[in-house]
């Protein structure tokens, strides 16, 4: 009898162990729910403006052209485009403004062209003072047939 008590009075072993089976659960749950609501969230998506038709074209319009190879053209009017550098674009279109700083300034760059070519142009003219500043795009039909 004796051996049969001191069995059952024996220490009682801590156990070292974490049980992970409740951990996991909860990480299943959170991915499911994760999995479930990634589709809902809507990305950023940009919405652009659509381009309608300008009631009247001004009458003085000077008009830089960023061609397929990244050069530089200046027009004023209707007259013939003239090759001109990035450095020298401001100085000439002050020139072509003579005073009159309402007078428009339209970039014209070719589908292919880089983005950053037609920021540098921008950039280059809008530290240069000149304010109205803008970009030439298809409107119309003829922007639907290009796409």
């Amino acid at each position: 009898m004796a051996a049969l008590a001191s069995r059952g009075r024996g220490r009682r072993r801590t156990i070292n162990e974490i049980n992970m089976v409740p951990f996991i659960d909860v990480m299943l749950v959170l991915l499911i729910i994760f999995m479930v609501s990634a589709p809902l969230i809507t990305t950023g998506l940009v919405d652009l403006p659509s381009v309608g038709k300008s009631r009247q074209q001004p009458d003085h319009v000077i008009h830089v052209v960023v061609g397929p190879d990244e050069k530089l053209k200046f027009k004023l009017d209707k007259s013939e485009p003239e090759p001109t550098t990035l450095k020298d674009l401001p100085m000439q279109v002050k020139r072509a403004q003579a005073g009159d700083a309402s007078t428009p300034v339209v970039i014209s760059a070719d589908r292919n062209v880089k983005y950053e070519a037609v920021v540098k142009v921008m950039d280059s003219l809008q530290s240069a003072g000149i304010q109205r500043v803008g970009l030439a795009v298809k409107s119309g039909a003829s922007a639907e047939a290009s796409r």
